[in-house]
């Protein structure tokens, strides 16, 4: 059952009823007027939790909390600011957006992206005005993506093709389209059309000594792999990955950048989890093999033990590719068995999922491995990770059953305590 809501209007009454008629000072009225909406079970996690700041004109009482007086400066000087204060501006209201969804919920019901958009549009020409109003927009659809309407998709274009040479400019409108498209099939599938793929790798191959901004770009080409809307019935997320591995040469721009960063473990578990959503074919398999994909990820894995998340990004990135048997004997035969169970004993709870699926993988259809894989330790680290780890529960019980271990399955419903009625 979804939990009642309120406005942030009512939750700032509250709190000024608290202080006013209970003469609670402001700390302790709104930790009052929280637990008071939190026991009626109302959703506060679009409520700005701050004490607002006190006014004399009653009818501006929605303008006392900061990001809304950061968005009304913004609104009045969007015509008649200068250049500085309309720069401090636009960073003020984005560092009150970069306080938390709250923040961003209350200046976007408030107007804020048309603000926003139209300081972006009319500052284009300004390189620090433009980067400024980008971090804007990038901060206040960050987790509102159904803010971005078709204006300001054609802006987001215009503004990466006019600002190629430039990486932070790029790299701040990078992570807008990142925003707009997570958990947004139509934002995906419109950008798309409008030619941001070419735009994404580019950036990649123009900027490839920037380890952000490669960051960035590989981080948004996975996002448009998604299909996380619950909203579309049907999604393009196999389509955008065959597109960005036909059309624009992905696979091997992806893992050239990755070699070029092989001391940021940051950008190279991106670049891993990236490569992984492109797997989506038997013939893209073989190919990341052939561009020395699989040997760089070998290699990587047996440099990166001391870090776990690029550990488990690394084995994501090889069962992904070991959905092709042959790749499947080229991984065994180049000692990654004995890698992955290296893996499991470093860290038997970060990448224990990932190793587990990883197994399943190699021992699908190619039965024969199976002796050599429990020879090295995997059933008693399997065993061991099912026990410590919650989400390795089914996926070690069946990595387990596939090398023809023995498994205890619980029986979740035996039928009994009453029978099934029309």
């Amino acid at each position: 059952m979804s939990k009642r809501r309120i406005t942030q209007e009512t939750f700032d009454a509250a709190v000024r009823e608290n202080m006013e008629e209970f003469e609670m000072d402001p700390d302790e009225a709104l930790r009052e007027a929280v637990e008071q909406f939190e026991s009626q079970g109302v959703d506060l996690s679009c409520i700005v939790k701050v004490v607002p700041a006190a006014s004399s004109d009653d009818n501006q009482e929605e303008q006392t909390h900061e990001v809304l007086q950061a968005l009304e400066s913004l609104r009045i000087g969007n015509d008649t600011a200068s250049l500085p204060d309309a720069i401090a501006d636009i960073k003020c209201f984005t560092e009150q957006c970069s306080l938390g969804f709250a923040q961003r919920y209350l200046a976007a019901q408030k107007g804020a992206y048309p603000v926003i958009l139209s300081y972006c549009k009319k500052s284009v020409e300004e390189r620090d005005c433009a980067l400024a109003g980008l971090s804007a927009l990038a901060a206040l659809t960050d987790g509102q993506p159904d803010l971005l309407d078709k204006e300001g998709q054609q802006f987001l274009v215009d503004v990466l093709q006019k600002y190629q040479a430039d990486s932070s400019v790029t790299c701040v409108a990078i992570c807008a389209v990142r925003h707009c498209c997570i958990k947004h099939e139509q934002n995906r599938q419109d950008l798309v059309k409008g030619g941001m793929l070419p735009l994404l790798t580019c950036a990649i191959m123009r900027h490839s000594g920037c380890a952000m901004l490669v960051k960035e770009a590989s981080w948004a080409l996975r996002v448009m792999t998604f299909d996380d809307d619950v909203r579309a019935t049907f999604g393009h997320a196999h389509e955008h990955a065959k597109s960005i591995v036909l059309e624009h040469n992905g696979l091997k721009i992806l893992i050239e950048a990755a070699k070029a960063h092989l001391s940021n473990t940051s950008a190279l578990s991106e670049l891993c989890a990236t490569i992984s959503r492109l797997a989506v074919r038997n013939e893209f398999c073989q190919d990341i093999c052939d561009l020395g994909g699989l040997k760089f990820m070998m290699t990587l894995l047996a440099d990166s033990y001391e870090s776990p998340e690029l550990v488990r990004q690394v084995l994501s990135a090889i069962r992904a590719i070991a959905g092709n048997d042959d790749v499947k004997d080229t991984v065994v035969n180049a000692g990654g068995v004995d890698l992955i169970v290296i893996a499991m004993n470093r860290h038997i709870n970060n990448p224990a999922k990932q190793a587990c699926m990883l197994i399943r993988n190699l021992v699908a259809r190619m039965r024969n491995y199976c002796q050599q894989i429990l020879e090295l330790g995997a059933e008693a680290l399997i065993c061991q990770a099912v026990q410590t780890h919650e989400d390795c529960g089914d996926i070690g019980k069946a990595a387990l059953r596939d090398l023809g271990c023995k498994v205890e399955l619980r029986e979740l419903w035996t039928g009994k305590h009453g029978s099934i009625t029309n």
